[in-house]
């Protein structure tokens, strides 16, 4: 069976509404009807902004902290706070008025916090909890479609290393998270060590394809023939991302240092640095 990705439009909001009612006419005017075994990506900033998750900037009051980390890293005050509410833990930041967070799972900018596709001096933060947002709109479509679904929270991140965003889950329901490879056996016979395929990821990559990043209206996308286990288990983040302290990349960047592994000045301090002549 082929996989198939089906995008819904839906019109654009910015203040609460009713996401249930949405999804189901976003799923009606794209001529799709669920059937058992589709997962049904939606954008977490439409589920964020469905349940008021709207900030107004300048309604916010920055507190010492938020002052210092602002100005260490050139951020603006409000956002500072926000993030220092939002985050359960910062790594650091760069000069350019961002900061590395972990929350919920997922270690992100500015703790997830967007500012674009909303109305200007405004913010949306991340559902206060994904992972019941998921599980109350996949019970309701399931009640009103008679079928089996997984729905699946999108968002998009960094990778390290690399140019450009992709897509990275936020919270999901309805299908198990990770396809697990360990003593497996490779092409040569080989069995696996480590490997476990993040499947609830590898879906939001192939969502993202079709909803797009900028004005495409598209925060839903249907999977069908997704490659994964219909499931009933109560998810929590911890079932699909490792704790912090032991990400690779955390601890090679701290703790594994090698001489001369790390940069010893600030690049990204440097592009804020006037040009000679200019």
């Amino acid at each position: 069976m082929t996989l198939t990705i089906l995008p819904a439009q839906a019109p654009v909001h910015a203040a609460p509404f009713d996401l249930f009612a949405v999804t189901l006419d976003a799923l009606a005017a794209a001529g799709i009807t669920p059937q058992a075994g589709d997962v049904l990506a939606v954008s977490s900033k439409y589920v964020a902004i469905s349940e008021g998750r709207i900030v107004e900037l300048a309604a916010i009051q920055p507190t010492p902290a938020a002052l210092a980390l602002a100005e260490r890293y050139r951020m603006q005050p409000a956002l500072a706070e926000l993030v220092l509410q939002e985050a359960e833990h910062i790594f650091g930041g760069i000069p350019l008025g961002f900061v590395l967070t972990w929350r919920q799972g997922v270690i992100s900018p500015n703790a997830g916090i967007d500012r674009s596709n909303i109305p200007n001096g405004k913010a949306v933060l991340l559902p206060a909890d994904g992972y019941a947002s998921a599980r109350a709109l996949r019970q309701r479509l399931q009640a009103h479609y008679g079928v089996r679904l997984g729905v699946l929270l999108t968002d998009s991140w960094l990778v390290p290393g690399r140019w450009g965003t992709t897509g990275v889950a936020i919270a999901f329901d309805g299908f198990a998270p990770l396809q697990d490879e360990r003593g497996k056996l490779d092409l040569f016979g080989n069995p696996m060590a480590v490997t476990q395929r993040s499947m609830a990821d590898a879906l939001c990559v192939a969502a993202q394809l079709v909803m797009g990043e900028r004005d495409e209206a598209t925060p839903f996308a249907l999977i069908r023939h997704a490659p994964v286990t219909l499931s009933d288990t109560p998810y929590q983040p911890q079932d699909i991302a490792i704790a912090w302290e032991m990400c690779l990349y955390v601890e090679s960047l701290t703790l594994g240092l090698m001489e001369g592994g790390a940069p010893q000045k600030s690049h990204s301090a440097q592009l804020l640095k006037p040009r000679e002549g200019v």
